[in-house]
């Protein structure tokens, strides 16, 4: 059982991730289960409740031990990684609140894992699965909401939530659009001819009314459109297309900044253009541009 002091503190830190550094929702759920993990570790380890004086204690050998308990439990080497950071910005914040040294935590390593690199589909092939999507339901509005909400993936590198966020008072679409992404962030993003004409094309089919704080993409029975549908559609077309099961949804998205980076698009105007609130993030591209010129070279260059 965590202490009364414990769990106000990891209470009082979670305030400060979401009011001070914009953390979503999400963000806060996961923080929570991974400190209040770790806190429960320690109470059980240590056989007694882990108040604050407790807390400032633990040593090197809690902290291997935790990890070791973590890895047995089948947790893969990102996801430790990730609950680490979460502890260790929890023990920043509380050492400082405290005044007791912290490097017992801090100085944990983090398991090495291979990052996976996003797996884009060909210009090509996007452009093959806007078309066919199309085809893929007997009621012409909601082929055309599909091709709407993927062509907004690719064409305007929106996350999938964001495009089903979009609500009525965002609409008529102009040459720009104003998007608040995780954390609560805001970035304004071009949008493209051929983004604008779907949109226009689903909302002259559709036969639900826009309003504006309802949602624009709508379901069958008029409530708003799930991401799982949309999932479900790209699925039908890369069956169909014969892409692999990395083309869905988000891979447009990738697609999209892949394909502006081949074209000589600058990273940090990419970054600013998904939404990242870090370059770290944006340079997985680079990798995959680099992946592709090393697999040219190798095929080309006469002593490779």
């Amino acid at each position: 059982m965590i202490s009364i002091a414990a769990r106000d503190a990891l209470s009082k830190w979670l305030d400060h991730q979401k009011a001070l550094r914009g953390a979503s929702d999400n963000t806060i759920d996961a923080y929570s289960r991974d400190v209040a993990g770790f806190l429960a570790f320690m109470t059980e380890h240590s056989g007694a409740a882990q108040g604050l004086a407790a807390l400032a204690r633990i040593e090197v050998s809690d902290m291997r031990a935790w990890m070791a308990f973590t890895r047995g439990k089948d947790v893969g080497p990102r996801s430790l990684a990730r609950k680490l950071s979460a502890v260790k910005s929890f023990y920043r914040w509380l050492a400082e609140r405290e005044g007791f040294d912290p490097s017992a935590v801090l100085s944990a390593r983090a398991p090495k894992y291979q990052r996976k690199l996003p797996r884009p589909v060909t210009p090509d092939a996007a452009r093959d699965v806007i078309e066919t999507l199309d085809m893929q339901h007997a009621k012409p509005w909601i082929c055309a909401r599909d091709q709407a909400v993927v062509t907004l993936l690719y064409g305007c590198g929106l996350r999938i939530s964001e495009a089903l966020g979009l609500k009525g008072r965002d609409l008529p679409l102009g040459h720009s659009l104003r998007i608040t992404g995780k954390g609560g962030k805001e970035r304004v993003v071009p949008v493209i001819a051929p983004a604008i004409a779907a949109v226009e094309r689903y909302l002259h089919l559709c036969p639900y009314p826009v309003e504006p704080d309802a949602p624009v993409f709508r379901g069958v029975r008029g409530g708003a459109l799930s991401p799982r549908a949309v999932q479900q559609v790209m699925a039908q077309v890369r069956a169909q297309l014969g892409l692999p099961a990395t083309a869905t949804p988000h891979a447009m998205r990738h697609s999209f900044a892949t394909h502006l980076l081949n074209a000589g698009g600058d990273l940090r105007a990419i970054q600013e253009l998904l939404g990242h609130a870090s370059l770290s993030t944006t340079q997985a591209y680079t990798a995959v541009d680099s992946a592709r010129l090393m697999d040219v070279y190798r095929r080309a260059h006469p002593k490779a």
